[in-house]
């Protein structure tokens, strides 16, 4: 019913920026937050930061690796999802994905992969050193 669709990554060296976009269709309305997620070879899925659409729209929670690196923002008129990226090191290398939940987003929130129903299928960042 909500269908998620990424966009935007690429390779990049160490100390540049790329900016993720992930536009969303379908009943869109349900939608109570939206995310990134990224996993990397070997390593499990995880959050990098959500946003809230609804009740608290525009309030954020990041991931402690990604602080004062990534900011996520939305187009709630334009149902699209950013994540811009800065200062990116080989670590960050993974795929990314966008998820919608029907769940506030909150730090705990973002520590589970279970608030979010809605996933798309990633967009791959490679960071070289």
């Amino acid at each position: 019913q909500v269908q998620l669709v990424e966009s935007g990554g690429g390779l990049v060296q160490a100390g540049g920026s790329l900016r993720l976009s992930c536009a969303a269709s379908g009943n869109t309305y349900s939608i109570y937050s939206m995310a990134w997620f990224r996993q990397a070879p070997g390593k499990q899925r995880e959050g990098v930061a959500c946003i809230n659409s609804k009740d608290r729209d525009g309030i954020t929670a990041y991931a402690d690796s990604v602080k004062s690196r990534f900011t996520i923002s939305q187009d709630n008129v334009k149902n699209t999802l950013y994540l811009q990226m800065n200062s990116l090191a080989p670590e960050d290398t993974a795929s990314y994905y966008c998820a919608a939940g029907d769940y506030l987003c909150t730090a705990g929130v973002l520590r589970s992969l279970m608030y979010f129903p809605y996933w798309g299928q990633g967009t791959q960042v490679t960071v070289s050193s």
